[in-house]
């Protein structure tokens, strides 16, 4: 399954003429709540919805709501403006409220993303009476540092990022900080150094990380009187979490909920615990999906030692190799019926609707890599898989990982299940001993196959 196969296509973008400036925005679902989500630095309407993780997660949002989403003024799809003439907040406050007003919305719920939360906030309490409730994910209310404040950055930290910002934005983005997850899925990367670029300019985007930089609405926060949700990651590095407590500390009985993990992008990571925590706070329940199941075969290939080859090669040379890899992986899993889930830098996820299949497949994979002067290892596991969308969760496929992270340089290493389900066939299997796989209970014998 190819990346274009998994992306939603965009909803229609619509425009509303605020003074001088056309302002775009999009309308998904019809749920009886309003929710306008105020992004972070910059956006680009159309191309994020090309990847699949963020049309998922938005998707999930406008189940039970009616998500509004726009791109502010000198950004995205919205009139560019001269960069010594970005939005202000009061600038951006209008914008929503002319957005509101294009597509007929009374009162709305505010969801303030990172820097996209002053001016929430400033909104929330400037225009109470249009605002039905507020959240805030890994937003702040000040973007600088004090001993008092001891969680943004030094002045000398925001000159160095800015700087970086306008080297670096025509190249790869790190996604260290604002991604770790995903920062070695090269696919990824390649969409988000292109979003970014689609967003805004390099001086554009400077421009506003600066005017970012100085708003402070401390002195706002407890003025806040509607429902209030603050939403952060315990180990967000882009905008630490000790600002997501001091909103909740300094917002009049505001609901904090504290979140695992590290990514600063809320659809990335365990993303579903997001819209979760929205529907419970906007409607008093959650809605729970029972997926369906089904038996499947998992198969995990991973390359080894790819940093090595990395240095030898060059970034250049690397990506054609790569390419080729990635070639002989999709011609095996098509010549053995197998499904593509999920590709992550250099390892796939597939699926077979046959276990011998799937053996037969891993054996090809790493004989036909090797010919390239790869090594490849290769884990089987087969259970009851969760169908999720187009995608695969459940035990069986963490099983799956656990199985091939064990797996020796060209080495395809099943489960017993996998080799009590293909007895009769002509494959051949070396034992390989019990061992516990980390966060599965029990203790699981695996087995080579043998060539």
């Amino acid at each position: 399954m190819t990346r274009e196969e998994t992306a939603i296509e965009a909803p229609e973008v619509r425009y509303v003429k605020n003074g001088d400036v056309h302002i775009a925005y999009q309308v998904v679902g019809d749920g009886p709540i309003d929710l306008v989500e105020v992004g972070g630095w910059v956006t680009h309407l159309d191309h994020s919805w090309e990847e699949p993780s963020f049309a998922q997660f938005h998707r999930r949002l406008a189940s039970f709501t009616r998500l509004i989403r726009f791109d502010k003024r000198g950004t995205g799809l919205s009139d560019r403006v001269p960069e010594t003439a970005l939005p202000t907040l009061e600038q951006r406050m209008d914008d929503v409220r002319a957005v509101m007003d294009a597509v007929g919305s009374e009162r709305a719920v505010l969801l303030g993303i990172s820097e996209g939360g002053p001016m929430s906030i400033l909104f929330a309490t400037t225009y109470p009476e249009r605002t039905l409730a507020l959240i805030l994910y890994a937003a702040y209310a000040w973007r600088g540092w004090s001993p008092e404040y001891p969680w943004g950055r030094t002045e000398a930290e925001t000159e160095a990022f800015l700087k970086s910002t306008e080297e670096d934005w025509g190249g790869h983005a790190d996604l260290r900080l604002r991604g770790p997850g995903r920062a070695a899925d090269s696919n990824f990367q390649r969409w988000y150094s292109t979003h970014r670029r689609l967003s805004a300019s390099p001086g554009a985007a400077v421009a506003l990380a600066r005017m970012n930089a100085q708003i402070d609405v401390r002195n706002i926060v407890p003025v806040i009187r509607v429902p209030t949700l603050v939403l952060h990651r315990k180990g967000d590095k882009v905008v630490n979490v000790g600002n997501g407590r001091y909103l909740a500390e300094h917002i009049p009985s505001a609901r904090y909920v504290e979140l695992p993990g590290d990514d600063h992008a809320m659809f990335l990571g365990e993303a579903t615990a997001i819209p979760d925590e929205i529907e419970e706070f906007l409607t008093g329940t959650r809605h729970v999906v029972e997926p369906d199941r089904v038996l499947a075969t998992v198969l995990f290939t991973d390359l080894v030692g790819s940093t090595q080859r990395v240095v030898q090669l060059g970034d250049r040379g690397w990506r054609d190799l790569l390419e080729a890899h990635h070639a002989v992986v999709r011609q095996y899993l098509a010549r053995f019926r197998g499904r593509e889930i999920d590709t992550a830098g250099d390892g796939f996820l597939a699926a077979f609707d046959g276990p011998a299949r799937a053996a037969s497949a891993a054996r090809a994979i790493v004989e036909a890599v090797g010919r390239l002067g790869l090594e490849v290892r290769a884990g089987l596991h087969t259970g009851e898989c969760e169908i999720i969308g187009e995608k695969l969760g459940g035990i069986a496929v963490h099983i799956g990982a656990r199985v091939a992270s064990l797996a020796s340089p060209g080495e395809v290493l099943v489960s017993s299940t996998v080799k009590d389900l293909v007895a009769g066939s002509d494959l051949r299997f070396e034992d390989r001993g019990v061992h516990v796989l980390k966060g599965v209970p029990g203790e699981w014998r695996l087995y080579a196959v043998k060539g």
